[in-house]
């Protein structure tokens, strides 16, 4: 049986009897962001630039690790970033502090696994709220940030955006051309006319037409690609061997489980295979919240997860488990550009 996302890929009979349900949907769309644009809804104004990273294709693009990338670059440059998520799956209840929420441990029940990730990743002050804009100011009333990363959050209009980032898996694209639900998108593809950057991610694939690659020095949206580059496996738990670390060349041609709770874990499987391990693939819901009993495939073989997955795990007694890091890697001039813009004197 096919998947959703594998239908949502091309034109078949699924998508074009939800069509008319897609064309309602991006009317609905376009008439909210109206109403921000024009002032008949709020739009909460930061005294900080704010940058948004963020994408139109539903799930994962490949954001999270740009969004460190890019605040280790502005940290490099003297910048004291904040960041904002909206912290998917944090716990909600009255026994938790209230929204806006600071990520002050690594407890991903009450933070969720990325903004946990992003804030061991850059050290930053990471708030997260299912109302950004709240986030926001937290970040301008409790720390001494001089610019805000949101970590998605192209759609939450209430929360407005000096620099705009659209991430694009560079295998998917657009799918279908649709949106939800007979395609992929949150927004019709017309809406990247307005962003400022277009970052092809082709880790998981390459553009079929490169040459779209080349940037504009002076016309917006400027596009660059993007590369994950991986670096030394690290330990996960506590009953690992003395070895911290390893190379995913240690495991070539070794079978072992590999675990990925992301929204392509597809992609993981191939970075694996691509590098000659032999693996058992065990794909999670995204955000899924593991167990050690979920962990417990009944063997000695070797466990390789990706590091968003293993922010989960760290309490847990795993023997030979191990964990991916990876990098964006992108041409520098994509940070110098974002520079440039937050130096100009409408910043």
């Amino acid at each position: 049986m096919k998947s959703v996302s594998a239908y949502w890929q091309s034109f078949n009979i699924v998508s074009m009897a939800l069509a008319p349900v897609s064309f309602i949907f991006c009317a609905l769309t376009f008439l909210r962001r109206q109403m921000y644009q024009f002032g008949l809804l709020s739009v909460y104004r930061s005294r900080l630039p704010l940058i948004v990273v963020g994408n139109i294709y539903i799930g994962g693009n490949g954001k999270t690790p740009l969004v460190i990338e890019l605040t280790r670059q502005l940290q490099a440059q003297g910048y004291r970033p904040g960041i904002v998520s909206r912290g998917y799956g944090a716990k909600k209840d009255n026994q938790t502090p209230p929204f806006p929420r600071r990520v002050q441990n690594n407890d991903v029940q009450l933070y969720g696994d990325e903004p946990v990730l992003i804030q061991q990743a850059t050290g930053c002050p990471v708030f997260i709220d299912p109302v950004r804009s709240r986030a926001v100011q937290a970040i301008e009333q409790q720390t001494d940030c001089n610019v805000i990363i949101s970590d998605d959050g192209m759609q939450h209009y209430a929360m407005y955006r000096d620099i705009e980032i659209n991430v694009t898996d560079a295998r998917r694209q657009y799918g279908n051309g649709l949106c939800l639900p007979a395609g992929p998108l949150r927004e019709p593809e017309s809406r990247l006319k307005s962003v400022d950057y277009i970052v092809y991610n082709t880790s998981r694939g390459k553009l079929e037409k490169p040459a779209d690659l080349v940037p504009s020095p002076d016309i917006f949206p400027k596009v660059y690609s993007m590369e994950y580059k991986a670096g030394l496996l690290q330990s996960v738990g506590s009953l690992n061997p003395d070895q911290s670390s390893m190379t995913l060349n240690d495991f070539k041609g070794k079978m072992v489980h590999a675990v990925a709770a992301i929204g392509e874990p597809d992609a993981f499987f191939r970075q694996l295979k691509q590098a000659g391990v032999k693996v058992i693939e065990h794909p999670f819901p995204d955000h899924f919240q593991f167990t050690e009993q979920a962990l417990d495939f009944k063997d000695q073989k070797p466990i390789i997860m990706t590091q968003k997955d293993a922010v989960k795990c760290t309490t847990f007694n795993l023997k030979d488990t191990w964990y991916l890091p990876v990098q964006a890697d992108i041409d520098r001039q994509f940070f110098t550009g974002i520079a440039q813009q937050l130096q100009s004197p409408n910043n």
